[in-house]
């Protein structure tokens, strides 16, 4: 399928680059898509993060080199991206469990990362439940972070987030906000390129916004809005993966150029019942 066939083609771009200069944005242009999304999607459907596949098949012909060829341990350090021995020397035993000058002894064992690529599979294991909204422009308010840092720190950071938040005891103030859909507590990631990133944990709502909080405008766009049911944090991560690797790639639609939203209503979230919504902004394919 064409969405799949831009994966790929995005993939071949970056395999051709593993001995010089990877530019995220453009593997993402080559995909169609943003920058933000396209390492969401590659991490959801590899089951790794972006920059750790390139590490690791970096690392991988790093070996091949120091096997086959006599060319110093610096000078292969530097083509695959490492400025420091000492650096090439650490990734390089975390991969292969030996020192690059071990890795040049015959009989070493090493290991391989082979060159993914992505075709699509049908599981149809579950249902999901879903629906097409169409919503203009709406304003949300609460407190964010900002991030300058890979898309995979920050998903690390966005939980220290939350508890940083709940803690505050500045939740209630923001859910009282709450006066239109959708009508829930808000986690909306605005970023949409691959390095910086503002975190909202926010109310949508037509209120004036108080000091010690931050406003925001969630452009006007389609959405594909998904029931999430379950204990949270592992059925809304793992209902995220399963929408990105097997919905969307079936669906005629692909990423728009607006936020991910979570919703998230009252009740235990660890109880296996607790219901959430994820809002993944869609256009359709040209």
């Amino acid at each position: 399928m064409e969405w799949i066939t831009r994966l790929n083609e995005a993939l071949g771009y970056i395999e051709e680059n593993l001995a010089g200069e990877i530019s995220y944005d453009q593997a993402a242009r080559i995909a169609c898509c943003s920058t933000y999304h396209f390492q969401r999607m590659f991490s959801y459907i590899a089951d790794v993060p972006l920059a750790e596949y390139i590490r690791r098949r970096r690392i991988t012909l790093a070996a091949f080199d120091l096997q086959s060829s006599k060319e110093k341990v610096i000078d292969i350090a530097l083509k695959y991206g490492y400025d420091s021995p000492t650096s090439f020397n650490r990734a390089f035993q975390n991969v292969h469990g030996v020192s690059p000058t071990e890795a040049r002894s015959k009989g070493v064992p090493l290991k391989a990362y082979p060159r993914i690529s992505f075709k699509i599979t049908i599981k149809g294991e579950a249902e999901m439940n879903y629906k097409i909204i169409t919503k203009d422009s709406f304003k949300i308010v609460g407190v964010k972070e900002h991030y300058n840092m890979s898309i995979e720190e920050c998903f690390a950071q966005v939980p220290v987030f939350w508890q940083k938040t709940v803690q505050s005891g500045i939740i209630p103030d923001i859910v009282r906000l709450i006066d239109q859909e959708p009508y829930g507590l808000l986690g909306v990631s605005t970023c949409m390129n691959g390095k910086d990133s503002d975190y909202y944990i926010a109310a949508a709502t037509s209120q004036e916004t108080p000091e010690g909080m931050e406003g925001y405008t969630v452009p006007a766009c389609t959405w594909a809005v998904f029931e999430c049911i379950g204990a949270m944090p592992s059925a809304i991560q793992e209902l995220q993966k399963r929408i990105i690797s097997e919905w969307l790639p079936t669906s005629g639609y692909e990423y728009a150029n607006a936020p991910d939203i979570e919703v998230y209503y009252e009740g235990d979230q660890q109880a296996a019942d607790y219901r959430c919504q994820v809002w993944l902004p869609i256009t359709k394919k040209s």
